[in-house]
């Protein structure tokens, strides 16, 4: 009986792990693609402006992508427990 709770546990947390590294993945795609989206728009309405707009985009988009590796991590630090 224990051992069959003891697989249970183990199961749904690997479960819990896997949506939260989809739930990651996904997370920081909506968010680069709001940042190119909006950049794009910035762009087309300031051109003068491109560079600091490129710079700062890429630094955000690096800011989100190192969040969700963060997650990422996390997510597999409980499903390999």
């Amino acid at each position: 009986m224990l051992n069959l709770i003891q697989e249970n546990a183990t199961n749904v947390s690997h479960a819990a792990a896997a949506i939260g590294a989809g739930l990651s993945a996904v997370g920081a795609g909506i968010g680069i693609g709001r940042i190119g989206g909006d950049a794009n728009s910035a762009m087309a309405r300031q051109p003068e402006m491109k560079g600091d707009i490129r710079a700062s985009s890429l630094v955000f988009a690096a800011l989100i992508e190192g969040v969700a590796f963060f997650g990422i991590v996390i997510a597999l630090l409980f499903a390999l427990k």
